[in-house]
């Protein structure tokens, strides 16, 4: 058999392009959707305990 031969992805001559500011948005939509989930996970542990807090009171 013969063994696998590996090809390089792109030539080795060509350049990254250049992108200017390209991390700032996609850092900002991170910071937003942390926050978004924060809030999310915050307000779904308040309810838990609202119903556990509810239960005891009725047992």
């Amino acid at each position: 058999m013969t063994e696998p031969v590996a090809l390089p992805a792109a030539p080795a001559g060509a350049p990254a392009p250049a992108t200017i500011d390209a991390g700032k948005r996609a850092n900002r939509r991170v910071g937003i959707r942390v926050l978004i989930y924060m809030v999310a996970t915050h307000a779904f542990a308040g309810f838990i305990m609202l119903l556990f807090e509810i239960g005891s009171r009725k047992g």
